[in-house]
């Protein structure tokens, strides 16, 4: 029987939040979307996108697991406030909120860029849960591409200009092509974004004024820094099954990451995509739903 061809469908971001939903947390409005049947499955997006950077493989992770997806609190559709640290330990408060709110008692767990940090302090919570012994709530834990090392991470040069004392003016003068300059060198050799997609991109972030927090954002680099011990105690230690997708590609969080990964995490298994940068789920969407499904012992070919 020949295999059956999965294609993968651009959707415009209006379409993707006109199918999604939204929870309050602490005053704040979080967007999400929810759908498909089987196993929970929760993803975390990247900075400084949001979570329609899942929509390519949204059809079949869908097909085969209950899906959740949310925007972070400053991304996205979510609530943008100017008066909010942006912590990476409140957001992995507001995810864990928002599973208890729909019932996700326990799930496997897919993480990119920013969204990594969040699964390793999860990880770190799940270990001091089971020292209480209270039940875990992750399953597994699959890792795109992300900084889960600080000393690996190779930040873009405006993420380090928007840290500096600068950021404040610098966020509210980044445009669009400044955002295209810095964005489309973390994608493969061949899989740049097209300008349709820059534009999906660029509408998600400077919605609801998201271009003028970016400097609170990326906050979350030092925060790494500090936790770093607690977080990558967290991925040595993991009572769960661990698995790295690596876009092999990408200057920021590449093949360099992969080697630390392998040199520090005890019985690495690590998917390398050759010609792949920092966005697999965008640029190699087929690679990433099979690596996933043989990660989760799920079948990665459709059913007829």
């Amino acid at each position: 029987m020949a295999a059956r061809v999965i294609v993968f469908e651009f959707i415009t971001p209006e379409q993707w939040r006109a199918s999604g939903e939204t929870f309050n947390h602490d005053g704040r409005e979080i967007f999400f979307r929810l759908d498909g049947d089987g196993p929970p499955l929760v993803l975390l997006h990247g900075f400084p996108t949001s979570s329609w950077d899942w929509h390519k493989i949204w059809p079949a992770l869908t097909s085969r697991f209950r899906v959740l997806a949310a925007d972070f609190l400053g991304f996205g559709f979510s609530d943008k406030p100017r008066d909010c640290s942006y912590s990476l330990l409140a957001q992995t408060d507001l995810i864990v909120a928002l599973t208890e709110h729909i019932g996700f008692r326990r799930f496997d767990l897919l993480a990119h860029d920013y969204g990594v940090s969040v699964a390793q302090e999860l990880l770190a919570r799940d270990f001091d849960r089971r020292n209480a012994d209270l039940p875990a709530l992750l399953k597994s834990v699959c890792f795109l591409n992300g900084g889960l090392f600080p000393e690996s991470h190779r930040p873009r040069p405006i993420q380090r200009l928007l840290l500096s004392p600068l950021g404040p003016l610098l966020a509210r003068l980044f445009s669009r092509d400044a955002f295209k300059r810095s964005f489309s060198p973390v994608f493969g050799p061949d899989t740049a974004p097209s300008e349709e997609e820059l534009n999906a991109y660029w509408s998600l972030i400077e919605n609801r004024g998201g271009n003028y927090i970016s400097h609170k954002l990326l906050r979350y680099m030092p925060e790494r820094k500090r936790q770093r011990a607690r977080w990558t105690g967290a991925l040595q230690r993991a009572h769960c099954p661990l698995r790295l997708i690596n876009g092999s590609a990408d200057p920021v969080s590449g093949k360099h990451l992969a080697s630390r990964y392998r040199e520090l995490i005890p019985d690495p298994d690590v998917v390398a995509l050759e010609d792949t940068g920092h966005y697999p789920q965008m640029e190699a969407p087929q690679a990433v739903v099979k690596a996933l499904c043989e990660f989760l012992d799920v079948p990665a070919d459709p059913t007829p």
